[in-house]
């Protein structure tokens, strides 16, 4: 994912995720900003959704909360590959080294064609 679709996605959903997780653990804005080690309004900011917080204040709030950041950020399932994929995954995960490496290398050029493609009507869009 591209760092700005990244931002976009924490701009979207932690301010909701950080509101819910903080009141789910007990926590005050003014008793997590204490453990994190911030000042309050920070807090007030990201739960307003008015500041975007840097990967440093999200590592200190996961680890704070005893969270991944991956449910910090992401909804669940938003992150992984689909049901299907999965079991593919799964599969592959069972594989020698070397079959690995070569399923590997296809995805990577799939990927790159399918945003090549995606730059290519971008601009001619």
């Amino acid at each position: 994912m591209e760092v700005i679709g990244f931002w976009r996605i924490i701009a979207m959903h932690f301010p909701k995720r950080l509101l819910r997780v903080r009141k789910a653990q007990g926590y005050t804005q003014q008793s997590l900003a204490d453990a994190v080690g911030m000042h309050v309004n920070q807090i007030k900011k990201y739960e307003a959704g008015t500041a975007q917080p840097t990967l440093s204040a999200l590592i200190k709030l996961a680890k704070t909360l005893h969270i991944s950041l991956d449910a910090l950020v992401f909804d669940e399932g938003e992150r992984g590959p689909d049901e299907d994929l999965r079991l593919q995954f799964e599969a592959v995960s069972h594989m020698p080294l070397e079959d690995k490496k070569v399923i590997k290398a296809l995805l990577d050029g799939m990927i790159i064609k399918h945003q090549t493609k995606q730059m290519v009507s971008g601009l001619s869009g």
